[in-house]
C-alpha cells in the first residue's frame, strides 16, 4: 500500500480507504464476521483510514465491534460524520456525538466530518448554534482530531464552503464521469491550493462505473489494456492526480479489497499515458452518447437569475440516460432541492435566455431545461424533496 501525507498534520494516509456503508451484509443485516475479517484484512493490506456515518444503518456498531476485536484501533484512522440536519439545538451536538463515541467503543475520532453539507447556508446555520465553539472544545480536548466536510452540490457552493471555516480536510464525489460535475476537477484543485486534504467518495459511482459501462466504453477501454477491470481504471484514473489524497471505496468483500489494495500499492501521480487519457475520454463519450445536451459543465452560464443550477440539470439528466432514471433522479433531487435552502431545479427557468449569450457550445438552455424538467421531475420527486428538507430542517 502506497500512502499520501496530510501536509496540515503529517498523517500518512493510505491512498485506498475502506468506506464502511456497504459492509457485508446476512439479509437485512450487517454480517458482523464477515465484517470483522473484512475490516482486519484491510488493516493487514496497509488501509489506514475507515469511514462511516451516523445515519448508516448499524456501520458504527460495526466498525466498533470490528475494531475491537481486531486489537489495532490505534494503527489506524476512523472517520465519522455529524448529521447537521438533525441538530435543532445545541445539545443535539453532544447528544449525537456521545452516541458515536458509544457505537465506534473510542475515545476520540480522528476525521470528524460535517455529513452533506454542500451550501453556506447550511453551515451559518451550525455555526449559530455554536458549532464553532462545539468544535473547538472537543478538539482541546481531544475527542476530534480533524474537523472537515463531506459535499455533494454545486461548484460555487464548494469554493464558497472552502472559506466559511478553517477546515483540516474535504470529501468530495468525485471520478472520471463526474470530472466537471460537483465540485469537480476545478475545485478539487482549489482544495489542494489551500493545502487542504482531499478525500475523493464515489470513485465508481456506486459501482455504475462498473456494473453500468456499455459495451462501446469497455471496447474504448480493452483495447488500451484488455486485463484491467473497470474499478482498477476507475481507481488509476483518481490516483495519477497528486491533488487527491485518498479514495474511497465502498468494498463489501475479501476480493474487491484485495483488488483495489493492489492498484493502490502501485498507483501514482503523473502514472497515465496519453493512450489511456484518450480511453477515460472515449469511456465518457460513449456513456453521455445516448444524451443530446452538450454540455460540459463549463458554468459559463452562471449564474441564472433565476437561481437554477444550470450545469447541474444537465448533469444529472445525462447520468440518468447514462446510468438509469433513479441513479439520475437521486443526483437531481442532492443537487438541486434537498440538501440546499433554496431549490435550483429546472422548474425556476422563466426561459429569459440571459444564459444562452454565454454558453461556448451554443447551446438552447432553456429549451434544454424544458426536457430536464419533463423527465427529472415526476409526480414522485417534488414529495419526496419536500419530506426530505423537513427532515434536513432546511427552510
Amino acid at each position: 500500500m502506497l500512502y499520501r501525507t496530510n501536509t496540515k498534520n503529517g498523517d500518512d494516509i493510505s491512498q485506498l480507504g475502506l468506506g464502511c456503508m456497504r459492509f457485508p451484509r446476512k439479509g437485512v443485516k450487517i454480517d458482523q464476521e464477515k465484517t470483522n475479517e473484512l475490516v482486519a484484512a484491510a488493516i493487514e493490506s496497509g488501509v489506514n483510514y475507515f469511514d462511516t456515518g451516523y445515519i448508516y444503518p448499524g456501520s458504527e456498531e460495526a466498525l466498533g465491534t470490528a475494531l475491537a476485536a481486531s486489537g489495532r484501533r490505534d494503527e489506524i484512522f476512523i472517520a465519522t460524520k455529524l448529521p447537521h440536519f438533525m441538530c435543532a439545538k445545541p445539545e443535539d451536538f453532544d447528544r449525537l456525538f456521545n452516541t458515536q463515541l458509544k457505537r465506534l467503543q473510542t475515545d476520540r475520532i480522528d476525521y470528524y466530518l460535517m455529513h452533506m453539507l454542500s451550501n453556506t447556508g447550511s453551515w451559518e446555520r451550525l455555526k449559530r448554534l455554536g458549532v464553532e465553539q462545539w468544535l473547538d472544545e472537543k478538539k482541546a480536548e481531544g475527542k476530534i482530531v480533524n474537523v472537515g466536510f463531506s459535499y455533494h452540490g454545486g461548484r460555487a457552493d464548494f469554493l464558497g464552503l472552502l472559506d466559511a471555516y478553517a477546515w483540516g480536510f474535504c470529501m468530495v464525489q468525485y471520478n472520471y464521469f463526474d470530472e466537471n460535475n460537483q465540485a469537480g476537477r476545478h475545485g478539487v484543485r482549489a482544495a489542494h491550493e489551500k493545502g487542504m486534504p482531499v478525500f475523493v467518495m464515489e470513485p465508481l459511482r456506486g459501482g455504475l462505473l462498473v456494473d453500468g459501462l456499455t459495451a462501446e466504453a469497455k471496447r474504448a477501454f480493452g483495447s488500451v489494456n484488455a486485463e484491467r477491470s473497470p474499478a482498477e481504471w476507475a481507481l488509476r484514473w483518481l490516483l495519477d492526480q497528486r491533488e487527491v489524497t485518498m479514495a474511497l471505496s465502498g468494498m463489501s468483500d475479501l476480493k474487491q479489497l484485495s483488488e483495489n489494495s493492489s492498484v493502490a500499492s502501485d498507483a501514482e501521480p503523473g502514472m497515465l499515458g496519453d493512450d489511456e487519457r484518450t480511453a477515460y475520454k472515449a469511456v465518457v463519450e460513449a456513456l453521455n452518447g445516448t444524451v443530446r445536451i452538450p454540455c460540459t459543465g463549463c458554468a459559463y452560464c452562471m449564474p441564472c437569475p433565476m437561481g437554477v443550477d444550470i450545469p447541474a440539470c444537465f448533469s444529472c439528466y445525462t447520468g440518468s440516460y447514462a446510468f438509469g432514471l433513479f441513479s439520475g433522479l437521486k443526483q437531481y433531487v442532492q443537487l438541486t432541492g434537498m440538501t440546499t435552502p433554496v431549490q435550483s431545479d429546472a422548474s425556476k427557468c422563466a426561459a429569459c435566455g440571459k444564459c444562452e449569450e454565454h454558453c461556448p457550445q451554443g447551446i438552447m438552455i432553456s429549451k434544454e431545461l424544458v426536457k430536464v424538467k419533463r423527465r427529472m421531475i415526476s409526480f414522485l420527486v417534488r414529495p419526496v424533496m419536500f419530506i426530505a428538507r423537513k427532515f434536513m430542517r432546511i427552510k
